[in-house]
């Protein structure tokens, strides 16, 4: 959940709430101070757009027209709450309206609809344009947590999410209307699952941090 590398532009994911909006925009504003040609993209859930950082970073982005693309990732449920109860909007993307900024709603779990959306924003935010809001709308169907067996989504909500998975679809364009045959997906599979086995193992054989590791990189005031 908390991955991250700075090497390669991705800031350390936030557990906070919306936690990563003002980050982004604080990022963007840097780029922009910069003058380098770079864009902030943040991702956050449905459930963060009716916390009061989201509405402060994205308006912040929005009024300095800061390279910025906001995605949000409306998967149905903040938790185990249904986001049609906590949103009184037919859609989160219509918010951006409010922000003088573009919003659109994708289908997030079609591929070719998410990249072209998100290349689109990613132009618009780099030629200096400013933020694009962007909701994905697709289903959490696995739990909160490890311990949540999803009592609260309906039975048939769930056949029909696992019908229309993002992974399930791709693969099926890719063999039908792409000519990838499937013996190479299973290929790239087990590529990946070795990987993650390797890094699983790597990560269980390194010594355990020292306690004197918890007073690293911080400021403490001497007395």
């Amino acid at each position: 959940m908390h991955m991250g590398d700075l090497a390669n532009g991705m800031v350390p994911a936030i557990a906070i709430v919306a936690g990563g909006v003002p980050i982004a925009t604080g990022c963007a504003l840097a780029f922009k101070m910069r003058k380098e040609s770079r864009v902030a993209v943040c991702f956050s859930g449905d459930g963060a757009v009716n916390e009061g950082a989201f509405h402060e970073g994205v308006n912040m982005g929005a009024i300095w027209d800061l390279p910025v693309v906001y995605v949000v990732e409306n998967n149905l449920y903040g938790a185990s709450t249904p986001v049609r109860m906590v949103v009184k909007t037919d859609t989160l993307a219509e918010r951006a309206q409010a922000y003088g900024i573009p919003g659109r709603r994708i289908d997030g779990n079609d591929v070719l609809a998410v990249y072209a959306a998100a290349t689109e924003a990613v132009e618009r935010a780099r030629s200096g344009g400013g933020p694009t809001l962007l909701e994905l709308v697709t289903y959490r169907i696995t739990g909160h947590s490890r311990r949540d067996p999803c009592h609260y989504q309906p039975k048939e909500e769930r056949e029909k999410a696992l019908s229309n998975e993002p992974i399930g679809r791709w693969t099926a364009y890719l063999t039908t209307k792409a000519g990838v045959a499937q013996d190479a997906l299973d290929r790239i599979g087990a590529e990946v699952d070795a990987l993650i086995e390797s890094a699983v193992r790597n990560a269980m054989a390194a010594p355990l941090p020292a306690p004197e590791d918890a007073l690293k990189d911080l400021f403490v005031e001497e007395p």
